[in-house]
């Protein structure tokens, strides 16, 4: 398997100079830990939670004893000052950035996460951001692999290439529906002919959709539903709420 068989297309990216507020939004809107700061297409950092982590809103800034600030490289300290009190996207970004281009084999993305401790890599085709993949699109993958194993073998005779195709098909026939889900909500992975999808989608109706979808495409022999439906937490749904706090 390769890149651009587990990865996430239709990327949520920001732009360098888009708000701190903003990045933060979309992150919880669409549940996501990190995204993307694309210029001209082509990634120029990423923006992560833990760039978010340390700010001084918060006050977990990280306070450095005067007499050290004094001996540290003036840049280096004055980077670090950006980065805790910084408004956009392009001033907090992680600036040490490690791509994979699209025929990029798992295992070297595995080891490239571990090797540089992060949980994405973009996918790159000429410079330009196609898509992303996480450490959960790879145990996506392992889980997918791990129950073929265990499961039928019809799929087995099915290539790469046909899963490929499988794969492009239905995200194309997704992207033309106006009740599918956001990119970034769902996962679409194949093998052996066997659809797995994974996501956290907004209603029961849209995750029958992405199902029929799925099944309709052809070459599908099967369709694992790994779908969550999100639901609002219920605002009074906290036992107690109404019992005074102790003294």
């Amino acid at each position: 398997m390769q890149a651009h068989d587990i990865m996430t297309p239709d990327v949520i990216a920001v732009q360098p100079d888009t708000p701190l507020a903003e990045v933060a939004e979309l992150m919880l809107i669409h549940r996501i830990s990190g995204l993307p700061v694309v210029e001209d297409g082509a990634v120029v950092g990423m923006v992560s939670e833990g760039d978010l982590l340390r700010r001084a809103e918060l006050g977990t800034a990280p306070a450095r004893p005067r007499w050290l600030t004094l001996f540290a490289a003036g840049d280096r300290a004055a980077e670090a000052f950006v980065r805790t009190h910084g408004r956009t996207a392009g001033e907090v970004m992680s600036r040490t950035l490690v791509a994979v281009a699209p025929e990029t084999p798992v295992e070297e993305i595995a080891a490239l996460m571990e090797t540089h401790r992060v949980k994405r890599l973009p996918v790159v085709r000429g410079g330009q951001l196609i898509g992303i993949v996480t450490r959960a699109d790879l145990l996506r993958a392992l889980a997918a692999r791990l129950g073929q194993g265990a499961g039928t073998s019809a799929g087995a005779s099915a290539s790469p290439e046909d899963d490929r195709r499988i794969r492009a098909a239905l995200l194309a026939g997704l992207r033309a529906e106006a009740w599918a889900p956001s990119p970034a909500a769902l996962t679409v992975q194949v093998q052996g002919g066997v659809v797995h999808l994974w996501g956290t989608i907004r209603s029961a109706a849209q995750r029958r959709a992405v199902v029929a979808a799925a099944e309709s495409t052809e070459g599908v022999r099967r369709v694992a539903d790994h779908l969550q439906v999100w639901h609002d937490p219920d605002p009074l749904d906290r036992p107690g709420w109404l019992t005074s706090p102790p003294p």
